[in-house]
């Protein structure tokens, strides 16, 4: 890494008192169906489709004083000068939304001639590289870099890839298959094919399909009962056909209600008759694709919590968390990371990380939860 210039200390964004509040209370009701009463009032709002509106969960929202001109020249300056001035660097590409830094990254081009990508990786290294890499890169080539590395590290599919797969939305999701198959020249179906097996392999084969049902608002009771039925009778024969169609097809929100019936039905959780059927990777699989059924926030604040336990913080998940959930759902599961550790993500990542990474990942985070 060169020397380091600091022009100016980035301060974390302090929301004011009244709005902790709010978004504690927004990110309490974390699951599905507090996401879907969001979205609710947003499409009555008109708002549903703009993932970065005021009043959605994500940390990172569309900066309203928007000059991609002026943006330009601040990174401009930033790099040009004796010293990288990294905080500019970081204070620009973290206060705004993916698809300002889209126009950012065009506008350099027109005025320099040159990439901006580019000229920011001859400026930088390390960590704080691959975050600039990952911020100014389009949402679908990032999900489709970290799936082909998912899929051809051992021991990762059966997490990384899962996750992607399970917790994209059906327009994002193509749009990441579209780039891996330009990109690497082959489809992801069959790289899961070629790299995994068994029942993890069924299940990233139907995820990738997109095929799952939509959310229609409407509560189907006799659907519900014959799911748990189904779940019933797969778990005595101990057959997976029944789950990997099931928690690939089904709509969270149902989900969500049948897992709860289940409970009701048999006295224990659905996670408990997954470890009592299944064993070894098929066990893992189903259950971490139920955790993030059941809770999508929790599920990624247990995954944070864990990168930040090791003895060195997994940077990997840490980037690759903050920065895909920013702008959908980092305030749910900041809420629940505090919830459930009794200390809030940004102390833990200030306590934990150290580098020039740290202030990139602190102002993605955004602040403190008092």
């Amino acid at each position: 890494m060169p020397s380091q210039s600091r022009r100016r200390a980035i301060t974390p964004i302090l929301f004011s008192a009244p709005f902790r509040e709010a978004s504690c209370t927004m990110s309490v009701s974390c699951g599905p169906l507090g996401t879907s009463l969001t979205q609710e009032i947003l499409s009555s709002l008109g708002l549903a489709d703009k993932t970065t509106a005021w009043g959605t969960l994500g940390t990172l929202r569309t900066f309203l004083s928007f000059s991609a001109d002026k943006d330009v020249q601040r990174l401009l300056k930033a790099i040009a000068g004796q010293g990288v001035d990294y905080d500019t660097i970081v204070d620009v590409l973290t206060n705004r939304s993916r698809e300002q830094r889209q126009l950012i990254s065009r506008a350099f081009q027109e005025r320099t001639k040159q990439d901006l990508l580019k000229s920011l990786q001859a400026a930088l290294s390390g960590n704080l590289e691959k975050i600039v890499v990952a911020l100014l890169q389009p949402a679908a080539q990032f999900d489709a870099q970290e799936l082909r590395t998912a899929l051809k590290t051992s021991g990762s599919a059966e997490d990384v890839a899962l996750e992607i797969l399970a917790t994209r939305a059906a327009p994002r999701l193509q749009a990441c298959l579209a780039v891996y198959k330009h990109d690497f020249q082959v489809e992801a179906e069959e790289d899961i094919r070629t790299e995994t097996n068994g029942i993890l392999q069924d299940l990233l084969l139907a995820l990738s399909k997109g095929d799952r049902e939509s959310y229609s608002g409407i509560i189907d009771y006799n659907l519900e009962e014959q799911d748990v039925q189904a779940l019933q009778q797969a778990g005595e024969s101990g057959t997976a056909g029944q789950w990997v169609l099931l928690l690939t097809q089904r709509s969270p929100e149902h989900l969500i209600r049948v897992f709860d019936q289940y409970r009701r039905c048999t006295g224990q959780e659905l996670e408990d008759a997954i470890r009592n059927c299944f064993h070894g990777d098929a066990q893992l699989a189903l259950i971490s694709l139920a955790s993030m059924l059941r809770n999508t926030a929790l599920y990624f604040a247990n995954k944070l919590h864990q990168a930040l336990q090791e003895t060195e913080p997994n940077f990997q998940v840490l980037m690759r968390v903050l920065i895909s959930r920013s702008e959908s759902d980092l305030l749910s599961i900041r809420a629940e990371f505090k919830k459930k550790f009794g200390k809030s993500l940004y102390s833990s990542l200030q306590d934990a990380v150290r580098g020039d990474c740290r202030s990139a990942l602190l102002a993605l985070c955004r602040a403190e939860d008092i």
